[in-house]
């Protein structure tokens, strides 16, 4: 799931874009501001030339006075500095791929309010529109010849819905008022109307992948847009001649993310392998284009593989090793999987070029910001082509380490450990949890922390922040991942109270100055621990469940509980009831902040309701704030802000034992 933050100061009269006084050992260090640290530049999404000569990716930075995220298309090529492709006046540019000639760069564009398909000269100059959809374009792939774009669409709002919402005003029938996705193609030189590949309301479509004879198309779908429908994913081929359909993979578990062979023999996949169950491994398999029997090539490779291409060198794939990620290399004949790449320790996306020799690398080091590579293939020697890590080269930055400790079962467990700058070890200091969401994330080594919690304000003003990998956290395999079936919040609390102990039994933190938080799952656990345990001075629970059988009933996402608690309400209360921390609310002793969006589908505002009064009932110090317009998770730089502020108020007053107030007016901006 996801995560969230908040920050600092000690006077109330100090602006949004002060910097903030911290104090390590009695100096005075300057740290960066909320609006520093939130506004960050951040690079992603690399795509390489055909040739290797280039690298297009885009940069993401904070417009405060739009209150919003700005994503643009930049350019590296050697020898030069990165210069900006693209200025889209109200949205983002962003999916850049370059034509297989490399003379055109295609991207997607937010433009007139709908997203369509823009062409750019490689050079730089005027972009043009090449499709015009009603609804906008979702995604987009060149044809291996260049003559062609396929791309996908949601199918624009019916007649009848027209003429009913004329006559009865707008109302939504829950599970069954939804459009489908659907291939189409349009030829790139006439900018010809598209024509469309797939149709109906049999499936809907996902991920595709062109042939490399240009005549088929892999795609995968599903029977509708439903979330619950991810589970019922298959795969088909479609003819780009005449449409002709033809399935290729249909099988219990989700099936998706083709890619092919370069012979065009074969369709790489990311398989379920029967299995529904979240926390299970995929696996990569592969079908002959015919169809036939699935090869399963990981059989034995104890995580979630992420395909990334099929080259004439062999599969290349992406997979999380505890904290951090990797790629690695297999070989389709013999199964052999070797890493390839282990450093920069965290890789998030890889592009190859045309002759596989030379690829692209979004990654990431335990020290730096996410940063653009290029690399060798034969021999990887990554080469950093960005400079975004520059941001926070005058920072004063903490240290982080990976530390191991036993839960009250037994069971290692690992989480990262944050040092403020100039940390003593013969001192405790106030502790902060910070609890990741999913359960399947990871919590890795990084400098700056940008989610709704003000990691790095705490760390300068001297503290320790833990985030812990609690069961049922990726990177660690299957078994791990399983533990917290049937076992959630109760296991994780383990988890986490025991990292505590470690702490403190090791005399790091002073255990009467401590706080937890997370968003999501991470929240949901934060909520368990608000009353099950009195340990903490206070705690910030983040869009999470406070009692699984409301989840359950207002969630989008129902398999979910299913998967993990092994029933519904109605089967199993006793299950519902000892994982609920609504529980245990007669025991809350621990001063609570809740957060949440308003339109929240994933974790339903009710959750937060529901532990709000509750909290108020016993007598237990609360305050609920509700995100207006947002789902599960804040995504707009001034609300953002404001949570972030909301969290380091609260943990001011109850951690630090200071008034803070967040200020309002905005001079000396």
């Amino acid at each position: 799931m996801t995560d969230i933050a908040h920050r600092q100061t000690l006077l109330a009269t100090l602006v949004l874009t002060f910097t903030l006084p911290s104090v390590t050992h009695g100096q005075h260090m300057p740290t960066p501001s909320f609006k520093d640290v939130l506004g960050l530049r951040s690079v992603s999404d690399p795509q390489i030339a055909p040739d290797g000569s280039a690298i297009a990716y885009v940069e993401r930075s904070a417009d405060w006075d739009a209150n919003r995220y700005d994503r643009e298309i930049w350019i590296a090529r050697p020898g030069a500095e990165p210069f900006q492709l693209t200025r889209t006046a109200d949205g983002s540019s962003t999916s850049p791929q370059w034509s297989p000639a490399g003379s055109l760069l295609a991207f997607l564009a937010e433009r007139e309010e709908a997203t369509q398909i823009h062409l750019i000269s490689a050079s730089g100059g005027e972009a043009w529109s090449l499709t015009d959809v009603d609804g906008g374009v979702s995604d987009f792939r060149w044809a291996p010849d260049g003559s062609r774009i396929a791309f996908t669409a949601r199918d624009p709002v019916s007649k009848t819905s027209e003429a009913r919402e004329e006559r009865y005003g707008e109302f939504a029938v829950e599970d069954a008022d939804f459009r489908m996705t659907h291939l189409w193609v349009i030829d790139v030189a006439q900018e010809s109307e598209p024509r469309r590949l797939t149709g109906g309301d049999a499936f809907t479509v996902g991920s595709f992948a062109w042939a490399p004879s240009g005549a088929l198309v892999a795609f995968s779908h599903r029977p509708d847009p439903l979330t619950n429908s991810w589970r019922l994913a298959d795969l088909s081929l479609v003819s780009t001649d005449s449409g002709t359909v033809r399935p290729l993979v249909s099988q219990p578990g989700s099936d998706g993310d083709p890619f092919w062979s370069p012979d065009g023999a074969w369709v790489l996949f990311s398989a379920g392998m029967q299995d529904t169950a979240g926390y299970r491994n995929t696996a990569l398999a592969r079908v002959p284009v015919e169809g036939g029997a699935i090869d399963v090539l990981t059989p034995d490779f104890d995580e979630n593989p992420d395909p990334v291409a099929w080259t004439t060198r062999g599969i290349w794939f992406l997979a999380s090793h505890r904290t951090e990620r990797w790629l690695y290399h297999l070989d389709p004949e013999s199964g052999a999987i070797s890493k390839q790449l282990t450093e920069p320790a965290m890789i998030w996306t890889v592009d190859f070029s045309t002759d596989g020799s030379t690829m692209a690398i979004a990654a990431r080091t335990a020290s730096g910001l996410s940063e653009v590579y290029r690399s060798p293939v034969q021999r990887p020697d990554p080469r950093q082509v960005t400079s975004a890590s520059a941001q926070i080269a005058d920072w004063p930055l903490g240290s982080s380490e990976v530390i191991e400790w036993q839960s009250r079962d037994g069971q290692p467990i690992e989480g990262v450990l944050m040092k403020p700058p100039g940390h003593d070890p013969s001192l405790r200091y106030p502790l902060f949890v910070v609890i990741h969401g999913g359960p399947t994330g990871t919590s890795r080594r990084a400098p700056v922390y940008s989610g709704v919690y003000p990691v790095n304000a705490w760390l300068a003003k001297g503290a320790v922040v833990l985030m812990p990998n609690y069961r049922g956290s990726a990177g660690y395999g299957e078994a791990f991942r399983s533990l917290n079936v049937r076992n959630l919040g109760v296991g994780d609390a383990w988890d986490v109270l025991s990292g505590v102990d470690y702490l403190i039994e090791h005399g790091v933190v002073d255990p009467d100055r401590m706080g937890a938080m997370g968003w999501s799952q991470g929240g949901y656990i934060s909520a368990f621990l608000t009353t099950t345990t009195d340990r903490f001075a206070a705690i910030s629970v983040g869009a999470g469940i406070s009692n699984w059988m409301t989840y359950y009933v207002n969630t989008d996402i129902h398999s979910f509980t299913r998967t993990y608690l092994k029933a519904t309400p109605w089967e199993d209360p006793e299950i519902y009831a000892k994982t609920s921390p609504m529980t245990h609310i007669r025991n809350a002793r621990t001063p609570t902040l809740i957060q949440h969006g308003e339109f929240d589908r994933r974790v339903p505002t009710p959750n937060a309701y529901e532990l709000y009064q509750g909290l108020q009932d016993v007598g237990v110090e609360t305050k609920l704030i509700i995100y207006r317009g947002f789902g599960h998770g804040i995504s707009k730089p001034r609300e953002r802000l404001a949570a972030m502020w909301h969290n380091w108020e609260w943990f001011g007053e109850h951690v630090w034992g200071e008034a803070v107030e967040m200020p309002i007016a905005e001079e000396g901006r």
